[in-house]
């Protein structure tokens, strides 16, 4: 298939999404209004319906699903042709394609009507506006001064935040945004960077060179922050054209067909476990062989040129399939489980309020007064899963600080065998020698950074590994604790009305757990797109930001200047007294070694007891978020319910209801709420048609 088909069914494909998603926005708009009118005109007929939760969220899925997009985050090591990809995949020369990813400039590429480049600074001072040839310029730099900059670790540009290239280009303009990251790299700070946003864009597009095929760097990176964390990730092994080059004879077919499997081999054996969904091998639909050099010429020459031989057409059809059926269906999903819960929560309410119209004020406070115990149960429910979450957030808090601390203080036997892979080719006269011992020490102190860092990511996995278990053991308490909750519910609707309520034209055949639950349970995370920082944490729980925020981003930059400070100074003062000549370079690793152990060995205990604070209450936070959330969520619903009765009991008491006018306000408002969900619903359905 060609590129311009697969590139034209791609567009139509997110066309499709934006006309949804627009359609779902409007329909939860024009719900928020019902709503927001339902309980202004309630405070002068029978009183609201305690339905302000429900305006908050159908309100935030409104304004979530309009400015909805799809975000790529683009990684990369030096060299690797990650701009030039960019710019093949643009149609256009935009990027700097000699820009270092040791810049560390983020950028963020979306749609605008206009050709602009808008720098943003840490320090809080204006934005500034470039143009395209301006933000080049002022904002590259050569491969050697990034090197000298990554040796002293120094940002180029310390004060930019990030930067937003708008453009006017088809497949930004139909809600895909791609993130150019920094790169992969081994200074901390950067690394901290990649995983601040990593989690929280839709797939990563991450770019190999066949080359080079896998370099200890890229594996590195692979195993610390990609596997195991539940990433959608899509390969790009770039400048596959160079392999036919390399040959001697670029024209014998078959050395070419024994050199590509020889390669194929050697990325399938790196890159398949990061493969495996749900235990199947996605391989095929995950690692792609490109030439972005080739599609970009092709591009610049004719935009519309066909792309055979680039790898380009089969990448878009998976990237397609991936975000347009995958990932969109799953967003609609959502949107149509919230519509659903909303007009539920609304017919319970005016069923509810119908037959107390008919009740006299001393016959409705016998009826308010008969449910107050269901309403006790309702705080008793409340309160036990209140309690068990900070059970578990007490349990789990001390377990994983315990867990870190015995990692730490066992991190000295098996340091020699662990240390070698970091170990730099270090030429010990260097450090004999007063004009290179910094660029000795640099080597030296980056690897121990390196060693450091990645027992820590190695850590924080296992961590992960315990707060998801937590997660979902509170996710089916919160479903066993909802299933009590809405019977009791339903207790209190058969007191006040005196009958059940019966399922009628509008009903709902789906889950019936609360809201509260459904959100504890973790079925909504509508994502809000906030570039600064790259957050993508919605309307639902997301405890792996939080964590990575108080622990990842403070506890390993503290470890790593602790430890390599009180590491390295002793250490180099070994090295002087060794006398080291030419020839025992060998043997002195070997010395390097045993003394960075030693001087290890003596300050873990004390890096152990320093982090094992911060990571309890760094755990305990998340569980605090998520209590508080949940309580509130309950005492919500608990005291909507209650204003229901309250708001009506007032209005009685102050003036003759009428019930015939009110009788169709509220019939019509169930209507027009329910009209808004079936709209969704057909939305969704009729999407799933459209790509099918």
């Amino acid at each position: 298939m060609s590129y311009k088909i697969e590139t034209d069914r791609f567009l139509n494909d997110l066309e499709k999404v934006a006309q949804a998603r627009a359609e779902v926005a409007k329909s939860f708009n024009h719900m928020t209004a019902t709503l927001e009118k339902a309980e202004t005109e309630g405070k002068k007929s029978s009183g609201g319906l305690g339905l302000e939760r429900e305006i908050e969220d159908v309100k935030v899925a409104s304004e979530n699903y309009q400015k909805g997009v799809f975000r790529l985050l683009v990684l990369g090591d030096m060299k690797r042709g990650k701009s030039t990809f960019l710019n093949a995949l643009i149609g256009e020369n935009l990027l700097p394609s000699d820009v270092n990813p040791c810049t560390a400039v983020l950028t963020l590429l979306r749609y605008g009507p206009q050709k602009k480049v808008t720098v943003y600074f840490k320090d809080g001072k204006s934005p500034k506006e470039l143009d395209f040839k301006s933000f080049k310029q002022d904002y590259t730099i050569d491969p050697a001064e990034a090197k000298r900059l990554e040796q002293e670790k120094k940002q180029a540009f310390p004060d930019v935040d990030y930067a937003i290239v708008e453009y006017p280009l088809p497949l930004l303009e139909k809600g895909v945004e791609i993130v150019d990251s920094p790169g992969l790299n081994d200074t901390e700070a950067r690394n901290e960077l990649s995983l601040g946003y990593i989690n929280n864009c839709h797939a990563i597009l991450f770019v190999l060179r066949a080359s080079q095929p896998c370099t200890l760097g890229e594996r590195r990176y692979l195993e610390n922050y990609i596997k195991d964390r539940g990433l959608s990730v899509f390969f790009l092994i770039n400048a596959w054209d160079q392999v036919r080059e390399s040959l001697i004879d670029p024209d014998d077919l078959e050395e070419l067909q024994e050199s590509e499997d020889r390669l194929r081999r050697v990325f399938q054996a790196n890159l398949s476990e990061y493969c495996v969904i749900d235990g199947q091998d996605i391989y095929e639909e995950r690692v792609f062989e490109i030439s972005a050099i080739k599609a970009l010429r092709k591009r610049i020459k004719q935009p519309l040129a066909s792309l055979e031989g680039t790898g380009f057409p089969e990448f878009m059809g998976a990237l397609n399939t991936f975000l347009t059926k995958e990932r969109a269906i799953s967003e609609l999903r959502q949107a149509r489980t919230l519509a659903r819960q909303t007009a539920t929560r609304v017919q319970e309410a005016v069923s509810r309020r119908i037959p107390l119209l008919e009740q006299d004020v001393t016959q409705l406070k016998e009826k308010i007064s008969s449910v107050e115990p269901e309403f006790k149960k309702l705080t008793h429910i409340r309160d036990q899963f209140k309690q068990e979450i900070q059970n578990l957030g007490d349990s789990k808090a001390k377990a994983i600080a315990d867990s870190f601390r015995t990692y730490v203080l066992n991190l000295g036997n098996t340091f020699e065998s662990d240390f070698t892979r970091y170990q730099p080719d270090l030429k010990f006269m260097d450090f004999l020698s007063k004009s290179r011992r910094e660029a000795f020490e640099a080597a030296l102190k980056q690897a121990f950074e390196q060693y450091i860092n990645d027992k820590l990511s190695a850590w924080s996995l296992t961590a992960e590994k315990e707060m998801d278990s937590a997660f979902l053991l509170l996710a089916k308490s919160a479903e066993n604790y909802g299933a009590s909750y809405s019977k009791i519910t339903n207790t209190i609707t058969e007191k006040l009305t005196g009958k059940k309520v019966q399922a009628a034209g509008n009903s709902l055949p789906e889950d019936n757990s609360p809201a509260w639950a459904k959100w504890a349970m973790g079925l909504f995370s509508l994502a809000s797109g906030n570039f600064a920082g790259v957050a993508m944490a919605g309307a639902g729980f997301d405890w792996k930001n939080i964590l990575l925020n108080l622990i990842t981003v403070f506890g390993i930059s503290t470890i790593i200047g602790s430890v390599t400070g009180i590491v390295l100074g002793p250490l180099y003062l070994a090295l002087l007294g060794m006398g080291i000549g030419v020839l025992q370079a060998d043997q002195a690793r070997k010395e390097l070694v045993k003394a960075a152990k030693k001087e290890l060995v003596k300050h873990l205990p004390q890096v152990a007891q320093e982090q094992w604070q911060p990571i309890h209450d760094a755990v305990k936070e998340c569980f605090n978020v998520y209590d508080k959330e949940v309580s509130d969520r309950i005492n919500d619903d608990i005291n909507s319910r209650k204003a229901e009765l309250d708001n009506l009991l007032k209005q009685k008491e102050s003036h003759e209801i009428n019930r015939d006018n009110e009788l169709k306000r509220l019939k019509t408002i169930e209507s027009d709420v329910f009209s808004d969900f079936r709209k969704i619903d057909s939305v969704y359905d009729n999407f799933l048609k459209a790509v099918a």
